[in-house]
């Protein structure tokens, strides 16, 4: 696939087929306003709605039914709400079997600020990229004995050489200056020194990119003292899963920031917050993020011109700062904020 900025040049006026995943919690209802916004855009889609999570358990007795991948492989492309993953104990990371499953190997969450957002920074733009297949997220544990639990840390040559290209053409198309791999190679001399050893190989390759490496602690360190300095982050899964949460606070949040699951042959996007049942049913879910990553596929798909309608009217609604919702201040409930984005669109 060519990657989450685009394929190509803007595409000629056609009906796209797209999976759609509602999720559980808030997603229905932040999946519900993402599509009224889509629809208000002009993009002309036929969403196939296929369940995932304890919706889907309840209803075809499977977190995971054969037929979101199947659709998924079909439709090429899907927008995907959040799942609840159980903590300690029940099913395994349907996130993670997704991405496992689709060979989604690279994780791309673009970090912004957003109008009139108060955070301690301004200014921030950057780009976490994560290798998406393997690390400890592949689930290899086993008990050694009662009271000793083993994790394997998976890191191939392959899979760090695929997804450092991935950073380095990223950062040549959309003429990013740097990209810094974040490692603990210090402490895992052989996991994280091979993913090393591949990303340097690949960046010889791009001599007009600087390259820079950066253990994650200190990494994060910077990135709360002085965001500006980075551009591009290259990391393994879970130190990726890790700075990209940390990234979004520096904008105010996981409520805003969008995010993209990429392989070969599809696509996942989907919001990086979780499931918030505490509020779910309650009209009072943000789905900026969940716009935001329909602004991330439609910008995948060639649909620039749209994309970029989408993404003004979400900003013009947040630099007018009278429809927000209550995560960020405000007291708009999540369809009146969905209405202020459709009325920019549509004026």
């Amino acid at each position: 696939m060519g990657g989450v900025e685009g394929r190509g040049d803007e595409t000629a006026a056609v009906k796209y087929k797209i999976t759609l995943v509602p999720g559980d919690g808030i997603g229905p209802e932040v999946t519900t306003a993402t599509t009224k916004v889509v629809e208000a855009a002009g993009v002309d889609v036929e969403w196939e709605v296929i369940d995932a999570g304890a919706v889907a358990l309840e209803r075809h007795g499977a977190y995971l039914p054969d037929s979101l991948l199947e659709s998924i492989r079909r439709n090429g492309v899907a927008l995907k709400g959040p799942v609840t993953t159980p903590i300690g104990g029940g099913f395994t990371s349907i996130n993670v079997t997704l991405r496992q499953q689709l060979c989604l190997y690279a994780n791309f969450r673009p970090i912004r600020n957003l109008p009139e957002v108060k955070t301690r920074f301004g200014d921030v733009d950057l780009v976490v990229i994560r290798e998406n297949t393997e690390d400890l997220y592949s689930g290899l544990e086993h008990v050694v004995v009662p009271g000793v639990v083993e994790s394997l840390k998976i890191i191939t040559a392959d899979a760090s050489t695929r997804i450092a290209r991935f950073a380095f053409d990223f950062a040549r198309r959309k003429r990013r200056k740097r990209v810094t791999a974040v490692h603990k190679a210090n402490i895992m001399k052989l996991s994280d020194g091979l993913f090393l050893e591949c990303v340097r190989e690949v960046a010889g390759l791009y001599p007009e990119i600087e390259y820079e490496e950066s253990i994650v602690d200190n990494t994060c360190m910077q990135l709360v003292l002085d965001p500006q300095q980075f551009d591009v982050l290259l990391l393994e899964n879970l130190y990726g899963d890790i700075v990209s949460d940390l990234g979004a606070g520096l904008v105010g949040g996981l409520g805003l920031v969008p995010g993209a699951n990429l392989g070969e042959d599809c696509a996942v996007f989907e919001p990086v917050h979780g499931s918030a049942p505490s509020i779910a049913g309650k009209n009072l879910a943000n789905p900026t993020a969940m716009i935001l990553s329909a602004v991330l596929l439609f910008r995948h798909l060639g649909e620039f011109e749209k994309a970029q309608r989408v993404l003004s009217a979400v900003e013009a609604v947040y630099r007018g700062g009278e429809a927000l919702t209550s995560d960020l201040g405000g007291k708009a409930t999540t369809t009146e904020f969905t209405e202020a984005v459709v009325q920019h669109l549509v004026n």
